[in-house]
Formats: structure tokens, C-alpha cells, sequence
């Protein structure tokens, strides 16, 4: 608990004169003021995050979070649980998964925790950081204890802070874990007050029926456990995953260090929720990537105020989103370092 209390005391808001400064500068490049629309913006936000209007070229890493979850003895998953240590090893293996090949087509470095996963990997290249082998299942009662909550938060910013001293100057949260869509789905209709209904949707393309079944088991999970929504701790022990607070704690850690870290799809927007929920300054430390096709993800963005850079029927998770919008956020910064500056006395008309 100290590291997790320390890290949130250390949190500064942005630097707001800093960016006052980059706006400035990128309405002073060549073109119509405003004219790369997101672009600008981003460049913003880094420099209030860096606290700098010389924004450096990036290295980039995206930390893949994996954990089990108790909750697939209900039945509610379209795959069996075997299936995220096998995905966890395959993961690392540069351009065999999703966001293997994308990274691998970012120039991304690819980091991989065991926080949870319910099998022995023996695998040198995952960051073994086990707090247990999966969750309880929440339809039954709460997915882990408060102190196992911490733990988890705390694993991902040990290992962002590591990064960070590496030289990594932006990160990305991906997960795996089957079945995290239903605690994802949980933690956003306890913050939001939606019904499960609302915010639960087919994951690794669930059939209706295990979809009906699928919100009943929430709606189970929430009766019995009664999460506190102003509580993030209570949310994420109570119906939560051990990757989802490892993937909070990057943001965290990513905030007190000035560092941003992109978010990805729906998982990784409840693991938003939840560092936000512990401390509201980092919202902007967080890029939001791309809108998740998975139901939830737009009632989700929206609760928290994010405005997804892309909305291209991404599903799959691993952070392949969010590593995919590591070069818009780097076409952001060659946007300030590249671009000229004109004199409005030599070009009236722009």
C-alpha cells in the first residue's frame, strides 16, 4: 500500500502555461490554424505532460497484462481458460500476435507480465509477477481480497517505473485474460449506474445465449458483492481483475512520472476508470486510442471524457489498438519539429 499511497500523493496536474506556450507555437506553424485537427491537440497535451514545447522522438513500449479470471466456470466465455497462457507465451514472440505485428510495424517494444495467469508459463521472456493463480469468481463473491487489489495496481507501476528508467518516454496497456470482459463490464456498470445490459457485450464472439447469460452473472456479481462506486479499491477487489489494476497501476505510475500512457480498447478503459477513480489528475496523462467495438466502450469513453483517436471495429484487445496509434501520436510530435513557421506579413491569407 505505500508504494500505490506514495505514487498518487506525487501526482501533479499537467503543465497548463506549458501548453498555453505549444498552442501558440502550432498555430504558428504553416497551415490554417487547427487544420490537423487531432494532431494539435495531442501535441498539447504532450507538452503539458512532458513539460516542454520540444517535444523529442519517442521509445515506445507496450506492457501486456495477463491474468485469469474465476468467473469462466460460469460458462460465459468463448474460449477456454487454456487459452491465455497459450496467448500470454505467443504474445512476446515478435509479429505472431495482433499487436506483435503491429508493434513490430511501430518500432514498439513489447512487454509481458504474468500477474495472474492460471498456469505455470516457465517462460524467460514474461515478467513473472504472479499475486495468484486467477480470481475468485465474483457471480459467487468478491474476485480477490483489497490487499490483492493493491498488489496488482502496485506490479504495474513497478514495472512502468522500470520502463520510465529505461528511457521509455510513452507507454501502452494491452491485457490478456479470458473472460476480462465480464469484470470490465462490471466496473463500468458500477461507476456509470448502467445495467449490465447496457454496457455487456459478445467479447471473443460470444453466442446470444451466453451473452444473456453472461449479464445475468453480473448482474449476480454486483447483488452480491455491492461495489462502491466511490471506492475504486472496493470496485476492482470486489469485481475486478488482477490485470486490469496492473494496467491501472502503469497509468498511475506513468502520470507521476510525466510520462503519457495510451489506453487501449474497453479493458483497458475500466482500467482508466479505476486509476482516475483513485486520482482524477491523471485523466490527463491518458491518450485514449481508438473506440472499442465491444458495447460498453462508448458509454465508457464518454463517462470518462475521452475522445477516441479512431473508431475502426477493434476488438481484440492486447493493446493492439493502442500501440496501432503510436504513429499518430509520433506524426503529432514531427508535426512541431518538422513543419515551418510562416510570418502572417509575408501570408496574409492563412
Amino acid at each position: 500500500m505505500h508504494l500505490l499511497k506514495s505514487t498518487l500523493q506525487n501526482i501533479q496536474e499537467v503543465d497548463q502555461e506549458i501548453m498555453k506556450e505549444e498552442r501558440k507555437k502550432v498555430d504558428g506553424l504553416l497551415k490554417p490554424q487547427g487544420s490537423l485537427g487531432v494532431l494539435e491537440k495531442i501535441a498539447v497535451q504532450l507538452s503539458g505532460i512532458y513539460r516542454t514545447t520540444d517535444l523529442k522522438p519517442l521509445k515506445k513500449a507496450v506492457v501486456v497484462c495477463a491474468a485469469d479470471h474465476g468467473i469462466v466456470e460460469e460458462g460465459i466465455t468463448s474460449a477456454p481458460q487454456e487459452v491465455t497462457a497459450f496467448m500470454t507465451n505467443n504474445i512476446i514472440v515478435e509479429g505472431k500476435s495482433g499487436v506483435g505485428a503491429i508493434s513490430k510495424t511501430m518500432g514498439a517494444d513489447i512487454v509481458v507480465v504474468d500477474v495472474g495467469v492460471n498456469a505455470d508459463l516457465d517462460n524467460p521472456k514474461v515478467i513473472s509477477r504472479k499475486i495468484r493463480r486467477g480470481t475468485n469468481n465474483l457471480a459467487k463473491g468478491p474476485a480477490m481480497s483489497r490487499e490483492e487489489a493493491i498488489q496488482s495496481i502496485e506490479v504495474g507501476i513497478e514495472i512502468a517505473n522500470t520502463l520510465i528508467e529505461e528511457g521509455y518516454n510513452i507507454l501502452a496497456t494491452g491485457e490478456m485474460g479470458i473472460g476480462n470482459t465480464t469484470p470490465s463490464s462490471a466496473i463500468i456498470a458500477t461507476l456509470t449506474g448502467k445495467d449490465p445490459i447496457e454496457v455487456t457485450g459478445i467479447g471473443a464472439n460470444l453466442s446470444e445465449k451466453k451473452l444473456k447469460k453472461k449479464v445475468e452473472v453480473i448482474r449476480k456479481g454486483l447483488e452480491i458483492n455491492k461495489p462502491n462506486k466511490k471506492d475504486a479499491l472496493d470496485v476492482l477487489a470486489k469485481v475486478g481483475g488482477l490485470e486490469i489494476g496492473a494496467m491501472a497501476g502503469v497509468m498511475i505510475a506513468g502520470a507521476q512520472r510525466h510520462i503519457p500512457v495510451v489506453i487501449d480498447g474497453f479493458i483497458s478503459t475500466a482500467s482508466a476508470a479505476i486509476a482516475i477513480g483513485l486520482e482524477p489528475k491523471i485523466f490527463d496523462y491518458l491518450l485514449c486510442s481508438h473506440i472499442s467495438l465491444e458495447k460498453g466502450a462508448k458509454i465508457a469513453s464518454s463517462f470518462l471524457g475521452f475522445e477516441p483517436y479512431l473508431d475502426m471495429g477493434l476488438r481484440l484487445g492486447e493493446g493492439s489498438g493502442a500501440t496501432l496509434n503510436f504513429g499518430i501520436i509520433e506524426a503529432a510530435i514531427n508535426m512541431t519539429r518538422e513543419m515551418e513557421f510562416y510570418s502572417k506579413t509575408e501570408i496574409e491569407v492563412i
